[in-house]
């Protein structure tokens, strides 16, 4: 008993001088360290959050609003009451539901097109050998450089010239690809496509086709709901390139559609963010569905890992 009171009495002595061995003595200094740090985490986090929601949590009160309360100071942080008649100008004043089902197609079908060409293509550039390879895969990416603003001359051009001035398809073909789309999918080949598999395709006499759809395509799963939700979202966005080729108002896609919402003399505010709000909700879906593909591929590396 008495051998031992030496040895808390130093240990005690090293903690109250503020010793190296202080904190190793110490059994509870860790804790609330840990403590401390899990607690400033949190609130960082907590405040990020609130940040980012924050424009949505603006856009869906102010959707509900009167310009009157929109402009009101000190501004309404809570619902309005207008939410039902902004809504209604909103469908009064547009074809809503036309709009939709346009931006639906030229979406989708630009998602789906874009995933098919760019992951056939990044499956090339990452696995296998052809002629000035190297060289096309330069020249893909030097087109980074390029501004999508210097092209919207020739596309217009191109798109008069094969008639489809005013067609869903002169908004579709043209972003069948994109670098982007090619870049990125071929560093996901280059890292998760093992070379054996390949040979083992080929020597089960699997073509290039059947080769990309029954193994590429697969272990690409991850980037290509990433590349799927990206493109969609780009496509849903867009408003330049529609405003330009649409001429038929019948034809509009919905951002150009509520674009019209707003005038020069007058600005219904609350009708514009309800229309909004409407056209993010297919987005939420979108996201909701594809990101569970690309988060369970991430969540599988890192097992792997």
């Amino acid at each position: 008993m008495t051998a031992t009171q030496p040895t808390t009495t130093t240990t005690n002595t090293a903690a109250a001088l503020g010793r190296p061995g202080a904190a190793a003595d110490d059994p509870h200094r860790g804790f609330r360290r840990g403590w401390v740090g899990t607690l400033v985490t949190h609130v960082c986090l907590v405040i990020g959050v609130v940040l980012s929601i924050f424009p949505f949590w603006w856009l869906l009160v102010m959707s509900t609003s009167t310009n009157a309360q929109i402009f009101g100071y000190p501004p309404s942080l809570w619902f309005g009451s207008n939410a039902m008649a902004n809504v209604a100008s909103v469908f009064a004043n547009v074809d809503m539901l036309r709009a939709l089902l346009n931006t639906v197609v030229v979406a989708g079908s630009t998602a789906v097109l874009v995933m098919v060409f760019d992951s056939l293509a990044a499956f090339a550039f990452a696995k296998y050998e052809f002629p000035f390879k190297r060289s096309l895969f330069t020249v893909m990416l030097a087109t980074f450089l390029v501004p999508g603003s210097l092209s919207l001359v020739p596309s217009f051009v191109l798109m008069s010239h094969l008639g489809w001035i005013g067609g869903l398809q002169a908004l579709i073909i043209p972003g069948a690809a994109n670098a982007f789309g090619i870049f990125l999918l071929r560093q996901f080949a280059t890292g998760s496509i093992p070379n054996e598999i390949i040979d083992s395709a080929r020597v089960d006499g699997a073509g290039f086709f059947r080769t990309w759809w029954s193994i590429a395509v697969p272990m690409l799963r991850g980037g290509l709901a990433f590349l799927g939700i990206f493109t969609f979202i780009t496509a849903w966005n867009d408003y330049v390139w529609p405003l330009i080729v649409l001429i038929d108002p019948r034809g509009q896609t919905l951002q150009v559609a509520l674009a019209g919402l707003s005038s020069v003399n007058a600005t219904d505010l609350g009708a514009v963010m309800a229309g909004a709000v409407i056209s993010i909700f297919p987005l939420i879906g979108v996201f909701i569905i594809g990101s569970r593909h690309f988060i369970a591929n991430i969540a599988a590396g890192a097992l792997k890992g």
